[in-house]
């Protein structure tokens, strides 16, 4: 194993599980950082730090670094939301009031955040599934469809309650670099065929897809979906090891992806992983 610093950690992964090394850090290069379950955040090519799900203070995975303290995540210029489960929506409004970064979100989950008091209209931006917007500069941002549900759980001030609020429809995202290298991140999803629409559209690099099961695709929904429909150069597991519920492994996944050429990357949570240049 190769050490950079204190979290900036490369595994060597199996080759007779047909798995990849990690690409190697340098300088001035695009990284993607773990945060646990669904969270990354994103170091782009001109050192924009984009968010995606942060669930960090009640995340069970999530770095301990961070849970002391989310100023550590250092300065973040845009936060991306799926949807409104609590292991997504997490401390996204924290992390946008923190930096007046906006959040963006699917309107109708944006919509009663602001109505509830939770965060200021300004701060937000409403977008859906299809619009493509350019938050920052070099980056596109376009939301796709995520076979899912949404929901946000909101204690009154007033009555000291938990209530339930519709949160709209679940997207994933397609995000483009400065250099063109696009993510999908799926948020949470199960299999639906036009997964196959959205890979050979928008012909993602590097896919991040659920492999943990129960509430999402499980390994080998995920490995059928990658090996069948979207064919990326890359794929990353993520949304498992932190919830009993779901019990898919990263193991179960690498074994359904065996004869695939597409690359398996594994990290552990609170990893630095460079992402490539096209």
């Amino acid at each position: 194993m190769q050490k950079i610093g204190l979290k900036k950690l490369v595994l060597t992964m199996i080759g007779f599980l047909g798995l990849q090394a990690l690409p190697s850090l340098a300088e001035n290069q695009p990284e993607l950082l773990w945060l646990g379950q669904a969270g990354y955040r994103i170091k782009t090519l001109s050192n924009q730090n984009i968010i995606i799900d942060p669930w960090i203070l009640g995340g069970p995975k999530a770095p301990a670094e961070f849970k002391k303290d989310l100023s550590a995540l250092g300065k973040i210029d845009l936060v991306l939301l799926t949807h409104g489960h609590v292991d997504h929506l997490g401390d996204s409004v924290a992390i946008a009031k923190l930096n007046n970064a906006k959040l963006y979100a699917p309107a109708d989950l944006i919509t009663p955040l602001v109505t509830l008091g939770e965060i200021p209209a300004e701060l937000t931006h409403r977008f859906n599934k299809s619009g493509t917007q350019s938050p920052l500069p070099g980056i596109k941002v376009t939301p796709v469809k995520a076979e899912h549900s949404s929901l946000i759980v909101w204690k009154n001030p007033v009555t000291g309650k938990n209530e339930s609020h519709p949160a709209g429809e679940p997207v994933g995202y397609i995000i483009e670099l400065e250099n063109g290298f696009k993510i999908w991140h799926m948020g949470d999803t199960g299999l639906f065929g036009d997964m196959k629409f959205i890979g050979e559209y928008y012909k993602p690099d590097l896919v991040l897809i659920p492999i943990g099961g129960n509430f999402t695709t499980g390994p080998e929904d995920a490995a059928y979906a990658i090996k069948n429909w979207i064919k990326p150069k890359m794929v990353l597991p993520m949304h498992y090891n932190s919830n009993p519920m779901a019990t898919g492994t990263f193991a179960q996944f690498a074994e359904a992806m065996k004869g695939s050429s597409v690359k398996v990357l594994q990290m552990t949570e609170g990893q630095i992983m460079a992402i490539p240049k096209n």
